[in-house]
């Protein structure tokens, strides 16, 4: 087993870890531990929302999650004879749950997958489902199920949601300042148009006194994907991957959480993969000055690995750029028409007898295939959704016998 340079007590919040990790991004957190160029480590890692959701049939605590506290990351890890400037390479070797322990923890042989209240987040699909449920997952190998959506089976494809490297002082002022002009269009919009810095449950390591206030009053919140990687939540960040990270300070500080089980593409519920606590097994190299031999500047690049669900039937569902609620024609708007995809594929599984929340969660976390038809053909984007039809123990297929309902029950809901 490769060494762990990051451990994780399951038992205990990031914050009384022997080394805790962090929640924020800033050039001056410190580093956690610290490897070579051509190093293979383990990390081991939280689940997201740090231990506040259980194994229950109550969605009360994805409607209560503190997202101040949120994402919990590993690390960071400082890369010795790194700088500014490089590429740092990152292979993602293995993953998976806490190994071989079963327990009330988020990844002791379960995860979760949640709708957040559109008052604390929302989804992709907010305004049509504002209230949080939550749906449970049992680990069997590579397979999922779960007692809260009956009747499907998922081959897990199993990545770090979120996964990057530290900014400069730089990119993380021009971070802020861009966000905050956003915000500044509609202040009081819910749920907000974004996260800015916030003191309030900034966890920074071993950081403290004025460098945790230093740390607290700039450090960026880890909901999106940024320059430096970050939340990206893009499934194929699998085992096999490479990746490739523009470098903004020395040693790079990378950091990685948000493990996931098996999820979508854009993970649409916002908590929408099957989150889980567990380990990443990585190794790291280094091109020198190869932010500008290879024109790498604003965003990682990464090679996908060969690890992949072997499905190979689907029904694909097409959305348009329309605002069906109003008839609003939307020009070239590929969010819209995915939405679409995604709302005409709910409409399809309710008439098998899935709630339309159920069928909400399959989407978020099944090994779905997200596309663009189409962003040429004015007024209208066209995107496409493949659901793999063979994590059904049903035959969801059209047919001249009509869908067959079943009463499926329902996930977990608040009181």
């Amino acid at each position: 087993m490769p060494d762990v340079v990051f451990s994780h007590d399951p038992s205990k919040p990031m914050a009384q870890q022997a080394v805790p990790g962090h929640n924020r991004f800033h050039p001056e957190v410190p580093a956690a531990a610290s490897v070579r160029p051509g190093q293979e480590f383990r990390i081991e890692c939280r689940e997201w929302t740090d231990g506040q959701i259980g194994n229950n049939d109550s969605a009360n605590d994805v409607r209560d999650v503190d997202l101040n506290r949120c994402h919990m990351l590993s690390g960071p890890v400082r890369v010795e004879g790194v700088e500014p400037g490089d590429l740092l390479i990152v292979d993602i070797l293995d993953l998976g749950p806490i190994p071989q322990e079963k327990g009330p923890v988020c990844g002791q042989g379960w995860g979760y997958s949640g709708i957040f209240a559109k008052v604390n987040g929302g989804g992709f699909l907010t305004d049509y489902y504002p209230d949080a449920y939550k749906a449970i997952w049992d680990f069997h190998g590579q397979a999922a199920t779960s007692r809260h959506v009956p009747g499907v089976e998922y081959t897990g494809i199993t990545h770090p949601g979120l996964m990057g490297v530290a900014p400069s002082h730089g990119l993380l002022d021009t971070w802020n300042r861009r966000e905050q002009a956003l915000i500044d269009t509609d202040p009081e919009r819910v749920p907000p148009l974004a996260l800015p810095p916030l003191v309030d449950q900034t966890l920074a390591g071993n950081a403290d006194g004025d460098l945790l206030a230093r740390i607290a009053a700039s450090g960026a919140r880890t909901v999106p994907p940024r320059e430096n990687g970050g939340n990206h939540d893009i499934k194929n960040f699998t085992r096999g991957s490479r990746i490739f990270y523009p470098v903004h300070v020395p040693g790079a500080l990378l950091s990685v959480g948000d493990l996931h089980f098996s999820q979508g593409d854009g993970e649409i519920n916002f908590c929408g993969a099957i989150e889980m606590g567990g380990f990443i097994d990585l190794r790291v190299d280094v091109i020198k000055n190869g932010m500008e031999t290879y024109g790498v500047h604003r965003n990682p690049v990464f090679q996908p690995g060969r690890v992949a669900p072997l499905y190979s039937e689907f029904l694909t569902f097409i959305g348009i750029s329309v605002d069906h609620r109003d008839n609003t024609n939307l020009y070239m708007d590929a969010t819209e028409a995915y939405r679409n995809a995604c709302l005409n594929a709910i409409e399809y599984l309710k008439k098998w007898g899935y709630t339309g929340e159920q069928a909400y969660l399959i989407l978020g976390t099944s090994p779905i295939e997200g596309r663009i038809g189409g962003v040429v053909d004015i007024p209208n984007a066209c995107c496409a959704l493949y659901l793999p039809t063979e994590i059904f123990a049903d035959d969801i297929r059209p047919g001249k016998a009509g869908p067959e309902h079943k009463d499926r029950g329902q996930v977990a809901v608040t009181s």
